[in-house]
């Protein structure tokens, strides 16, 4: 009798307990299934939830997302994403298939339609069904073999902060190898955390640390749109996080700025070398220069023609093919106009720029009438494509190359002129022409190959610039008074001048751009050429030499 009380205690309690741990165990038991192929039941079970898309209820619609999200079902991500594509199709009498190129298959089954219903309507969407389909297929990918899925589909999760999705987040958390995916898996696990009511202050604390070290926008929008009820150490916590980002996010603004420029740099370095090199040792104001940069890029055009219907194989290498030949086409278009027009007008630099400009009229409108006015395509080799990341800096893969090309090209015409006797020759004119003829040195020829170098140049400049640019017959013009505003600020004639000019026209241009736009920035910084160029008339570094100090 004594032991019957304390048998019926003892009772209570584990009925107590078994009623606690009754949520928790079956929780535990369900979501493994969630990853487990679908058998029988699943697949029975999935046929009820895909029936729920013939109501055309935006209600149903979005519960038999969610339910197929956490099914589990190999047909799951396929049905989703053919929602999202607007392929997902039903029929009021249930059926439920989806629209492919190749015909119409089965949700369910993924078999063959051979005879779809003739009263077939799309699935409708509005923006909560959008909502949950971003959600659930960021759900549906968490396990993709691919990492940029993975973290795309980590991404997805954080924007929707969808919490049908810990489970998932979960799992892919415990597998993942990948340090950076791990990183977003974690973000975007904190994003949910930090929005349920039911998570602790010292969850919370956690989940704001993740949340800063995945950094960007998105996390500082997130981390001030806290409910009002957020207790005050979280608010404050999140607030010194979001700053945090802000500030991190302005260094890497900068370092985008200074990469942008030096493209942008790099890009005026090579329209603008040759141009140094005509305008320092002739004195030609040259405006067919553009035309030149115009020519290279259309040989370009063609030797990938030419390798796309003969040798399709070659096309990689379908760059370093066209240089050399641009180089060539360039340099000999240049040496005519030197022999046939410039070689008459030394001396007399206005009617240079008359002369060159009409030639350039010439050219623009032959290239028209050979290639037309549209746009040509011009494609990138495959070790051109793509990017990459440091930190929140994105770096191409096209414009690294064009950098490295441009650098290679300074470096090649400083050994030119410093250690070959050509270079010595164009140096020796450069610095006092009637001493450099008087001592031997034929000007004339002298003149006829600095003039195809600097051409011929250009004409690489434009293999280069048509991986960045359109290629048509203006594609000269947006060039050319750049050009020159980087010859003049660097100095005329002075390589490592033009170098300089350029990498600092091409930052102060990035620089001004997100605060008085394209147009307005080139103005200022054409303002402050004009007030240098009235203090240092000669640039920034000026050539030494009798007749120059003359």
């Amino acid at each position: 009798m004594i032991l019957l009380p304390r048998l019926r205690r003892v009772s209570a309690t584990l009925a107590r307990l078994a009623r606690r741990i009754a949520p928790a165990l079956s929780l535990a038991l369900v979501l493994p299934l969630v990853f487990l192929p679908a058998g029988p039941a699943a697949a029975e079970d999935v046929s009820k939830t895909i029936a729920k898309f013939t109501t055309d209820s935006y209600s149903d619609t979005n519960e038999a997302i969610g339910d197929l999200a956490a099914s589990g079902h190999p047909r799951a991500a396929a049905i989703v994403q053919a929602l999202q594509d607007g392929k997902l199709e039903f029929s009021p009498s249930g059926a439920v298939v989806i629209r492919t190129d190749a015909g119409v298959v089965d949700a369910a089954t993924g078999a063959a339609v051979a005879n779809p219903p003739a009263d077939l309507s799309p699935v409708r969407a509005n923006n909560r069904v959008r909502g949950t389909l971003a959600a659930a297929l960021g759900a549906l990918t968490l396990l993709n073999p691919d990492p940029q899925k993975r973290l795309e589909a980590a991404d997805a999760v954080f924007k929707s902060r969808d919490q049908n999705a810990l489970a998932a987040l979960d799992q892919a958390i415990a597998k993942e190898t990948s340090a950076k995916v791990k990183i977003a898996f974690a973000a975007a696990r904190s994003a949910i955390i930090l929005g349920k009511t039911d998570a602790t202050v010292e969850e919370r604390a956690a989940a704001i640390d993740a949340i800063k070290a995945r950094g960007g926008q998105d996390a500082v929008a997130l981390l001030r749109s806290l409910p009002a009820d957020t207790p005050a150490r979280i608010k404050d916590a999140a607030e010194a996080a979001a700053k945090s980002i802000e500030a991190e996010l302005a260094l890497w603004s900068g370092v985008q700025n200074i990469w942008y420029g030096l493209s942008l740099g790099s890009v005026l370095l090579l329209a603008a070398i040759g141009l140094a090199i005509t305008f320092g040792v002739m004195g030609i104001i040259n405006m067919a220069h553009g035309e030149m940069v115009m020519i290279g890029a259309y040989v370009t055009f063609v030797v990938q023609e030419i390798i796309r219907t003969k040798a399709p194989f070659l096309f990689d290498y379908s760059l370093a093919i066209a240089i050399p030949l641009a180089f060539l086409t360039s340099g000999l278009v240049g040496v005519a106009i030197e022999r046939i027009v410039i070689r008459f007008l030394y001396g007399r630099p206005l009617e240079t720029l008359l002369a060159t400009w009409g030639i350039s009229l010439m050219l623009i409108q032959a290239v028209r009438t050979m290639f037309g006015a549209n746009n040509r395509e011009v494609g990138a080799p495959s070790w051109m494509s793509g990017s990459f990341e440091i930190g929140h800096l994105a770096i191409t893969w096209g414009r690294l190359w064009i950098i490295v090309f441009a650098l290679g090209v300074f470096a090649s015409l400083i050994l030119v002129l410093k250690r070959t006797p050509a270079g010595l020759q164009m140096r020796a004119v450069t610095q006092n022409r009637a001493m450099a003829s008087a001592m031997g040195i034929r000007t004339p020829f002298v003149d006829a190959l600095t003039f195809g170098l600097g051409c011929g140049i250009a004409g690489m400049a434009g293999v280069a610039l048509s991986q960045i640019d359109n290629v048509s017959p203006n594609l000269g013009q947006s060039y050319i008074i750049d050009s020159f505003m980087v010859v003049v600020f660097g100095g005329v004639g002075n390589l490592w001048g033009t170098l300089v000019g350029a990498v600092t026209l091409g930052i102060i241009n990035k620089f001004l751009e997100p605060y008085a736009g394209a147009v307005l920035g080139k103005i200022l910084v054409l303002v402050f050429i004009i007030l240098f160029i009235q203090k240092r008339p000669r640039g920034l570094f000026a050539l030494k030499g009798r007749a120059v100090e003359a």
